[in-house]
């Protein structure tokens, strides 16, 4: 985590590329075996540092998938809002609204997992933005998720 956290830093600075290498190197050394917190926290990171929305997309369904592990730990499932938020955004990038709001669903369902802290307000308002957003864009509301459709 220490090593994900250094390769965090770079992103935040704005070392896009030696992010991506740095993040790169540990996602090699972990697999897709790895400890699903270290995957979940790598590729939702990864994801930030990409140019590319169809690659962004890509790592943060990477995200997700650890996260959705054999037993995820409380750990990762405080994750699950920003992962969904991540991901709806993504599709917004790639302008596929549906698919956004059914993220978006999901971000918003999983916000009990959420403190009341910095880190849950500040992925409450994000997703109140994303919302907003998404309010102004064609197509249909909120649909209940795939698994859930008759």
């Amino acid at each position: 985590m220490t090593r994900i956290g250094q390769a965090v830093i770079l992103l935040h600075v704005g070392d896009r590329e030696e992010a991506r290498n740095r993040l790169g190197e540990i996602w090699s050394e972990i697999g897709e075996r790895g400890d699903s917190l270290h995957r979940c926290t790598l590729a939702h990171y990864m994801a930030d540092a990409q140019d590319d929305p169809a690659e962004e997309l890509a790592w943060d369904l990477k995200a997700l998938t650890a996260a959705d592990g054999p037993v995820p730990p409380a750990a990762v499932r405080v994750f699950y809002p920003s992962l969904h938020l991540s991901l709806a955004a993504d599709y917004v990038k790639l302008r596929r609204p549906e698919a956004a709001r059914i993220h978006l669903a999901r971000a918003r369902a999983a916000t009990g997992a959420l403190g009341d802290d910095g880190y849950g307000n500040g992925v409450r308002a994000a997703i109140a933005r994303l919302e907003r957003r998404l309010e102004a864009e064609p197509g249909e509301g909120p649909r209940p998720f795939p698994e859930q459709s008759p």
